[in-house]
């Protein structure tokens, strides 16, 4: 059997494994747009930042709102993932106390999508509370993903389809869609009462936005930005935290390494708050996370773009105009010419102790967040969630893997664009338990 950088796996449909790729097929201004598998994701009436695929469009829409992103802009919001924290560690010592068993990705979840919810439009959705999706939600967001995964193949009949799933279901992204507009209208009608007091969430800045120029922001605007945060920034950063904690407990002296690290820079912070900015210093919990992310991308499938008019050259290959080229994350990220001869391994100190030309190749191969003009809008959102969460966990609890299924079997995953851990199974301890308990 033989191997190469590209593998045909649809009809004018190829993945490709060549780091010069990237900048052919991703860069800013080369002409390749999204491939029709995008627009199954998104509402066929209702263009967003995701699934439109008309890259004027896209700038214009990413114009309106991208300030909202800014690592700067979001540290405003510090004190709500603060919130978060406080309640998921909460429920994390009552399970301790309890030593009880919990499922890692579910809890992941929940402090996902309330944080996402909070900043989104300044209410939780109440997951944390008691570790239970009382919506309903994550079952039926799943079955979304898979049906963008699978419709997405055949997206000329997705408006059809997609008007009959709305008219017999609620759930999914439809509740989320609910959730929006009830905490839209609420605010609204506060707004109106020249009540509001809420300044530090994303719906007031975009209703400020609308208020200053409702033409250039509409309230359909508003409504897409609030979905689209809630339903994608929920599960992608949940998988990703997942995978951080999941690969520091099965490599245990990469955990006591970053401990040690964390230790010794808040060792006058046991269980408080930890600043964004003070933990972005971090060297080696940095490495730990993107390491966590090159391992386990949250994405799963290729990055699908057609190739422009007079076809290209994409790894010594001619591809004619309208053929569909990607790069799989996971693909890219296993490249061992590009992350070395241990690229399946987890291993962070790559990132600390390769030359700058490795870590250059690195970075340019690195599509956690995508790259170019496409790249992720929530990505520092999605940063500052894990960079803040990550050291209150490690310093304060142990995790135990536990699942007779995870033992025996090993991590089970299914991939529906996401690609979602199914069986993380552990136990929680008290850090100073365990220290207590070794005469420490």
């Amino acid at each position: 059997m033989t191997s190469g950088p590209i593998v045909r796996i649809a009809p004018d449909t190829y993945s490709i494994d060549d780091p010069d790729s990237v900048r052919i097929l991703y860069g800013h201004g080369n002409g390749f747009i999204k491939s029709k598998w995008y627009t199954a994701s998104g509402n066929p009436y209702i263009p967003d930042l995701f699934t439109t695929r008309d890259p004027t469009l896209h700038r214009n829409i990413r114009k309106k709102v991208a300030s909202l992103y800014a690592t700067s802009h979001l540290l405003r919001m510090e004190p709500i993932i603060d919130d978060c924290i406080d309640l998921l560690v909460s429920r994390f010592a009552e399970v301790a106390d309890k030593r009880t068993q919990i499922n890692l990705q579910h809890w992941m979840q929940c402090y996902a999508f309330d944080v996402i919810g909070y900043i989104a439009v300044g209410k939780r959705f109440g997951f944390l509370d008691k570790g239970e999706d009382t919506l309903g939600i994550f079952p039926s967001l799943h079955g979304y993903l898979k049906y963008c995964a699978t419709m997405g193949v055949y997206s000329e009949f997705h408006s059809l389809i997609y008007n009959i799933i709305n008219t017999v279901s609620s759930g999914g992204i439809g509740e989320i869609v609910q959730f929006s507009k009830r905490e839209i209208d609420k605010r609204l009608l506060i707004e109106a009462q020249g009540k509001s007091e809420i300044d530090r969430d994303m719906l007031s800045e975009v209703l400020q936005l609308h208020e200053a120029n409702p033409q250039r922001v509409t309230m359909i605007d508003i409504m897409s930005i609030c979905v689209t945060n809630i339903g994608a920034g929920s599960d992608t950063t949940s998988i990703s935290l997942t995978s951080v904690l999941y690969h520091l407990i099965r490599n245990p002296l990469c955990l006591e390494k970053l401990r040690a690290e964390i230790d010794q820079h808040f060792s006058t912070n046991v269980s408080g708050h930890i600043k964004f900015a003070d933990a972005q210093k971090l060297p080696y919990l940095q490495a730990c996370i993107k390491e966590s992310l090159r391992v386990h991308p949250a994405t799963g499938l290729p990055l699908g773009r057609v190739v422009p008019k007079g076809g290209v050259t994409v790894a010594d290959t001619f591809f004619p105009e309208g053929t569909t080229l990607g790069v799989n994350t996971w693909v890219a990220h296993a490249n061992a010419s590009v992350f070395g001869p241990d690229a399946l391994s987890f291993r962070p100190e790559r990132w600390l102790d390769s030359s700058k030309e490795e870590l250059k190749a690195m970075d340019n191969y690195f599509l956690a967040f995508g790259q170019g003009s496409r790249t992720c809008i929530g990505k520092n959102i999605s940063l500052v969630e894990m960079t803040k969460l990550i050291p209150i966990l490690v310093r304060n609890f142990d995790f135990r893997l536990t699942g007779p299924d995870i033992l025996k079997n090993g991590l089970q995953c299914e991939n529906v664009w996401f690609v979602k851990q199914n069986n993380i199974i552990c136990d929680i301890q008290h850090r100073s338990t365990l220290k207590h308990s070794k005469g420490e």
